[in-house]
């Protein structure tokens, strides 16, 4: 990695059709980190055959989990992957040049290609969606929520322009299982954080995510089927995260829905 060695962090959870292909694209850093969920397949065990440094611990939340996992690296920089990621020798070659030399910023975003199957979504909004990944340690950290947790830092961020590969979903099915899960976790986020949703305001959000901006602003229709279907399931998503939080709350026994 040349004068400035880096901490590649990954966080998983039964990720062992995944995490091979993940770690191998990741051996040229000098230290990896495998944060993994309890799982129950055997991602602990090909982790190990990569990596001396795999730590068992539940996640409570997503922002929590990732800042625990961060501050285990013994390096300053630190390159952020989940399991379904991959470096390619490009970015490789990007990272290693940035760093040898004397960064600007504090941290720096990369682009991420998403895959549905062998499918590149390049259009409704799905590409390049910049994601912060590279960054100093002390510099850093992410907000203690379940779903989507914000990024914390101080000042600006660079941005990298070669791509991190990120095969988000093994194929439809996988898509729709994923999103029942995260419509899972965002009711809860907005129960947990005292958010007042209504139908009405569901409503327009599913409107708004899944024709104006995925398939007319964002031009998600120039990915064919795909990009019919990540727009329709992204405005779904919307409505099932406001059913899932309705239930919450008459569950509760309250009466604002």
């Amino acid at each position: 990695m040349g004068q400035t060695p880096v901490s590649v962090v990954i966080i998983t959870k039964n990720e062992e059709g995944n995490i091979k292909e993940c770690l191998e694209s990741a051996s040229w850093a000098d230290e990896i980190i495998v944060v993994d969920d309890e799982s129950t397949d055997a991602t602990r065990e090909i982790a190990k055959q990569y990596t001396d440094k795999v730590f068992i611990r539940k996640m409570e939340n997503e922002g929590r989990h990732r800042n625990w996992a961060y501050q285990q690296a013994s390096n300053d920089w630190i390159l952020s992957l989940d399991a379904d990621e991959r470096i390619t020798n490009e970015l490789l070659s990007e990272i290693t040049a940035l760093l040898a030399g004397k960064p600007e910023f504090k941290a720096y975003t990369i682009p991420r290609r998403n895959y549905i199957g062998d499918h590149w979504l390049r259009w409704g909004g799905e590409y390049p969606a910049p994601q912060l990944r590279l960054f100093l340690k002390n510099e850093f950290k992410y907000e203690e929520a379940e779903v989507h947790p914000r990024a914390f830092m101080d000042g600006d961020s660079g941005h990298l322009k070669t791509d991190i590969i990120h095969y988000s979903h093994r194929d439809i099915t996988d898509y729709l299982r994923s999103l029942n899960s995260h419509t899972t976790l965002e009711a809860r986020k907005w129960y947990l954080s005292g958010r007042k949703m209504t139908m009405a305001h569901a409503v327009w959000r599913m409107l708004d995510r899944c024709f104006y901006r995925r398939l007319l602003r964002k031009k998600g229709y120039r990915d064919g089927i795909y990009g019919l279907t990540v727009a329709i399931f992204s405005g779904f998503y919307q409505i099932v995260s406001y059913l899932k939080y309705r239930e919450i709350i008459l569950k509760e026994g309250r009466e604002d829905v």
